[in-house]
């Protein structure tokens, strides 16, 4: 792992997103080997959105991740640091209200939201206790977070077999399918440094969120984290 790339400024990061956004949700899928939408699924069922409920999805790329609360019947604002990534979700979905957004600095007001979630992107933010303070700040007290993101195998032999994947399959499969394959470099690199499960859970109740819990997906390969505003 080298350190400097992990010190990306947000700009950088943001750049890389936005050199990755026409291939972004292909390329996602075969670097999964097609488990990302499984992912999707189960982070649409932990949110569990109603009719009529207000939800934030952040790191939401080009909108794919926002159809399932669209589709729920729920308003969903789909938000992203990315200008790449919002231009290309609305050439594919023009209805869906893409907004620009940094995640320690929302532009939304206090409160507003029933139900906030972020897949994937949470390692992307320099400050993951300001962004989650942050996130409090948007949700309604009773409200509720539900977090998607890579974490640790809980198999060691299989942790063995998925870290030598990450440094050393995935950026030649990177390099095959992706427009700008040094973003999946940074991509495996972020999630060697990125934290368990039980010291994701710790950030979220230091941010101020209650009852922090989570399920392990593919192993752990991925963990969903659920919490509430108090």
């Amino acid at each position: 792992m080298t350190r400097a790339s992990l010190d990306k400024q947000p700009q950088e990061v943001a750049a890389m997103f936005d050199d990755v956004a026409a291939k972004y949700d292909r390329t996602n899928d075969v670097l999964s080997l097609g488990q990302a939408r499984q992912w999707r699924k189960a982070v649409a069922r932990a949110v569990d959105a109603s009719l009529g409920e207000r939800v934030l999805d952040l790191a939401a790329g080009t909108g794919t991740s926002s159809l399932p609360f669209r589709d729920a019947g729920a308003y969903v604002v789909p938000c992203d640091f990315s200008l790449g990534m919002l231009k290309e979700g609305k050439k594919r979905h023009p209805r869906l209200p893409l907004t620009a957004g940094d995640a320690t600095r929302l532009p939304f007001a206090d409160g507003v939201f029933d139900a906030v979630t972020i897949s994937f992107g949470l390692r992307n933010v320099q400050d993951t206790e300001g962004a989650l303070r942050e996130m409090l700040r948007v949700t309604r007290p009773g409200g509720r977070i539900v977090i998607c993101e890579f974490s640790h195998p809980t198999w060691a032999p299989f942790r063995t077999v998925y870290t030598e994947y990450l440094m050393r399959a995935l950026p030649p499969i990177a390099t095959a399918v992706s427009s700008s394959p040094d973003a999946y470099v940074y991509l495996a690199e972020s999630i060697r440094a990125w934290p368990d499960q039980a010291g994701l859970a710790a950030r979220l109740s230091r941010a101020g969120w209650s009852r922090p819990a989570w399920r392990n997906l593919t192993g752990g390969v991925v963990a969903l984290h659920r919490a509430y505003r108090p």
